[in-house]
């Protein structure tokens, strides 16, 4: 079976930073990402990485968020700077068609 630990979400202030940490067991991806869901929202893709190591982000977050990893170990990043309060959403972490349970990330002053 397919089996995700996420961790690194949190409260942090405007301007702040956190870095979220996903590992992933039972699967071989060939493309991890990051999404966020917050109540009331569209669920929305932030970020992506493939095992040829091309990312893409969504344009609120570029300049921001970087998304790093190593697919081959099934283990993904995201590093969070200056981060906004609407920011705030669950992040989840997916590998392949595969979702994990997410993260709270609450900025908020």
């Amino acid at each position: 079976q397919v089996h995700f630990v996420e961790s690194g979400g949190g409260l942090v202030q405007p301007g702040g930073s956190l870095r979220l940490s996903c590992t992933v067991s039972g699967i071989s991806p060939s493309v991890m990402a990051w999404y966020r869901q917050a109540p009331g929202k569209q669920r929305e893709l932030v970020a992506t990485l493939t095992r040829f190591g091309t990312t893409h982000y969504v344009d609120s977050v570029k300049g921001r968020f970087t998304i790093s990893g190593d697919l081959t170990k099934n283990i993904l990043y995201l590093q969070m700077n200056t981060l906004k309060p609407d920011d705030t959403a669950v992040y989840i972490c997916t590998a392949g068609s595969h979702w994990g349970q997410g993260t709270q990330v609450t900025v908020s002053s």
